[in-house]
């Protein structure tokens, strides 16, 4: 198998575990990156592996619950949320943790959160990649205003991370454009780990659209790591929440065959350098 392509647990939401194992098995995904969220299954190690036995899929990822959303999963200490994930994707097998960067209230987390990270992946083997977020947008009738909310800041650029999450609805929210987007992912060469792939317009809101219905290089992107021989894994995360369950599937198939198409296209690049033509005469 190539570079898989799987199915985040947050594009099939609000349904739960389980049916995005069988949405991933009947549409052919590689496998399933599992958000940890209140849902008891998202976080039940022996539930887990039930699924992945029941449909033949992996785990590829887990996303730790350090979203705004789920500041109450897995108690309020961040180091423990990250840990306690950490432990799940060695339970189940999966080989990246995918976490966001401290809130800037917390601010005892986000002091030494650089080199914590580090620290921890160093002592545990376990790849811990941190996703590029963006600043908070909101209009007013007068004037748009822009707060920083993380520390020690949304672009993994500017830190020191070995490994980073790449979320192209993120770059979208954070007012990049395609052409810096794709040096984004080109700048980050092999710290790149993971791929979250999602379309997104200028816009403050953070859409997850199906690659291709928006402005970002989701092409390009797939394209470049096809021919760089990516270890990491590609998600698919989409917003699917207000969809009836046929167009759900529709998306979600058109998302993997986005993906499938334009990561063979890279691929084919790869062999095609590798292969020595000989001179003539």
């Amino acid at each position: 198998m190539g570079i898989p392509v799987g199915l985040s647990t947050s594009s099939v939401y609000p349904a739960g575990v389980t049916e995005t194992f069988a949405l991933a098995k009947e549409l052919g995904y590689d496998g399933v990156e599992v958000m940890v969220l209140r849902d008891p299954h998202s976080q039940d190690e022996v539930k887990l592996r039930e699924l992945m036995d029941t449909y033949e899929l992996p785990i590829l990822s887990i996303h730790a619950p350090t979203l705004l959303l789920t500041q109450g999963v897995y108690g309020k200490d961040p180091w423990d949320k990250v840990d306690r994930s950490t432990e799940l994707a060695h339970d189940v097998g999966a080989h990246v943790v995918v976490l966001h960067p401290p809130f800037r209230w917390q601010r005892a987390y986000a002091e030494h959160f650089v080199g914590a990270i580090a620290e921890r992946e160093r002592l545990d083997d376990m790849r811990l990649a941190v996703e590029n977020m963006f600043p908070w947008r909101a209009r007013t009738k007068k004037r748009e205003r822009v707060m920083q909310a993380y520390l020690p800041g949304w672009d993994p650029l500017e830190h020191d991370y070995t490994h980073v999450t790449l979320d192209l609805s993120h770059t979208a929210t954070a007012g990049m454009d395609a052409d810096a987007s794709l040096a984004m992912a080109d700048e980050l060469g092999p710290r790149l780990a993971h791929l979250h792939l999602a379309d997104g317009t200028p816009t403050f809101m953070d859409q997850h659209l199906v690659p291709g219905h928006g402005e970002q290089p989701c092409a390009e992107v797939l394209h470049m790591l096809g021919s760089q021989g990516f270890d990491g894994s590609v998600v698919v995360e989409v917003n699917t929440r207000k969809m009836s369950p046929e167009d759900r599937r529709a998306a979600l198939a058109e998302s993997l065959a986005f993906g499938r198409e334009h990561l063979a296209t890279g691929e084919s690049r790869r062999v095609a350098a590798l292969v020595e033509v000989p001179e003539e005469g």
